[in-house]
């Protein structure tokens, strides 16, 4: 048997799926063969081939804007209490004066990657011959590309693991071997397919959305925000089409599919880090995986009324 863990794009609600991560692979003892990781999921799968699991749990829960953005796009204000999220008009301006073809950069975040992905922990996944993929766009092609791990060069993966991290047009575009690179969500959020296809027989996905859309959009006031209201419909259905093209490909080769879901909307713009919410989510991925645990368990033997497993995450 070979088995995946899928991690769904999402941003710093990377956090939540931390937290089950962390509770399926400590406390519940699964092992995987195969990590497959989209945007921030592929920021994650490379501690989670080595089971460091505290050092991305450190990672996660003290992330901020600076650590992603060298030039930030966004403005965040309280108003009654709520975060509003508006643009950084000069900002923006600076990078159209300087050619850039984007309204925001995060070469921080390539400097992050490096920093914690280290030359040592590639070496180690290809020495135990771990089967690390991260999913990117292409935008030339209009493809969506799989890099593992294994056909890759330290530099380069990097790169790959940064270009599907990269949300454009608020974050860098990478630009590799002639062509142009996005965030591996835009093509495959959710990459059960893939996962299938390279021959796994067991699936854990970890979805950083609600199964049911839980609250409707508020109006767009400016053309920044009805930008987000149009990617985020984009991306929703292109999640939704992820899943069931990957249950239909599970139910045909016999896979088991174990799907994980966020109970509630987490946030409405996972591009803000926020040091605080994503220790909140942390432990709450944590808890959701033990509640669902206990839940499938009950389904069946309903006897069970009691969980010996001590959480580990505090």
């Amino acid at each position: 048997m070979k088995k995946a863990l899928v991690i769904s794009g999402g941003g710093s609600k990377g956090a939540f799926a931390g937290g089950v991560a962390q509770y399926l692979m400590k406390n519940k003892g699964k092992e995987y063969d195969l990590f497959l990781g989209t945007s921030t999921g592929s920021l994650m799968v490379s501690h989670l081939a080595l089971g460091l699991l505290d050092e991305l749990k450190e990672l996660y829960t003290n992330v901020n804007q600076k650590s992603i953005f060298s030039n930030n796009p966004f403005k965040i204000k309280k108003v009654d209490g709520e975060k509003v999220i508006s643009i950084r008009h000069l900002n923006t301006l600076w990078n159209f004066l300087n050619g850039r073809k984007t309204f925001g950069e995060s070469k921080n975040l390539r400097s992050l990657i490096k920093r914690n992905i280290k030359k040592e922990m590639y070496d180690e996944i290809r020495k135990k011959n771990k089967e690390v993929v991260v999913t990117v766009s292409n935008l030339t092609t209009s493809q969506v590309e799989y890099k593992s791990i294994q056909e890759c060069s330290y530099e380069d993966f990097c790169d790959w693991i940064w270009g599907s991290c990269n949300y454009i047009p608020f974050m860098s575009l990478l630009e590799k071997n002639n062509y142009q690179y996005a965030d591996g969500g835009f093509g495959a959020l959710v990459p059960i397919r893939e996962a299938i296809l390279r021959g796994a027989t067991e699936i854990d996905a970890i979805i950083l959305e609600t199964e049911l859309t839980q609250i409707n959009k508020l109006p767009a006031k400016n053309p920044f925000s009805l930008l987000f209201n149009v990617f985020d419909f984009m991306l929703t259905h292109v999640e939704k089409h992820n899943i069931v093209i990957g249950k239909l490909a599970a139910n045909n080769k016999n896979v088991k599919l174990n799907l994980y879901y966020t109970p509630t909307v987490l946030t409405t713009n996972s591009l803000v880090f926020d040091k605080k919410l994503m220790r909140k989510w942390w432990k709450s991925g944590f808890k959701y995986a033990k509640s669902k645990q206990k839940q499938d368990m009950s389904e069946f033997r309903p006897d069970i009324s009691t969980d010996k497993e001590t959480e580990e995450h505090s």
